[in-house]
């Protein structure tokens, strides 16, 4: 089973090479919406795939962080960088261009590392995240799927290179979150107890 939560947020950027003049050339931005769908084959205690609350705790903060914030490739020219940085409190070092498709890649694996980085408590069961879609525009967005979010055929992401400003940092619920993530440090949901005893799980060996 599929479940889907939406976020949005306000971006800017360049997207170097691309074929577009505009986009290429000069900074513009986007009313973002990125849907994150996770899949599990069972239910937790309270029948869900995963609870739609707990997504809004480090998965939105992450997201979050790209709202009013400037996002660069690492790549780009030092000049545009340094101006980026002094100019806006929020930004974001990225080691690929800040195009929808590798929007949708590295959520997928910041959001991917947070989920294997998480314990679970209230039954959930081989939860994962199936896919990320970035929406650039009402009529464009790029949809990542686990085999694209490792792809070195586009570009690696390594956790460690996403860079955010200190800024975005200290507006996260934990603003040392991402030091943790990369340290293995695990997250920990909360204990529910329990209204109603759930049904045992069936022998599936028979």
């Amino acid at each position: 089973m599929l479940i889907r939560k939406l976020f949005k947020f306000e971006n800017a950027h360049i997207v170097r090479n691309c074929s577009s003049d505009r986009c290429r050339h000069s900074i513009h931005g986007h009313s973002y919406k990125v849907e994150v769908l996770l899949e599990a084959q069972a239910l937790d205690h309270g029948q869900m795939v995963y609870d739609f609350g707990l997504m809004k705790g480090t998965i939105r903060d992450v997201i979050d962080a790209f709202d009013h914030a400037i996002c660069f490739w690492d790549r780009d020219e030092a000049d545009y960088i340094a101006w980026a940085k002094r100019y806006s409190q929020r930004w974001i070092a990225m080691p690929v261009s800040p195009s929808a498709e590798q929007f949708s890649r590295l959520f997928f694996v910041i959001i991917d590392a947070i989920l294997k980085n998480t314990a679970m408590a209230n039954g959930e069961q081989d939860v994962v995240l199936h896919s990320v879609i970035a929406h650039e525009t009402e009529t464009g967005y790029a949809q990542c799927f686990r085999a694209d979010a490792y792809n070195p055929r586009m570009g690696l992401i390594a956790l460690e290179q996403v860079i955010f400003s200190e800024q975005c940092k200290a507006e996260w619920k934990d603003p040392g979150m991402l030091d943790k993530l990369l340290r293995g440090e695990p997250f920990q949901n909360p204990t529910i107890a329990l209204q109603v005893q759930p049904d045992p799980q069936p022998d599936l060996n028979g």
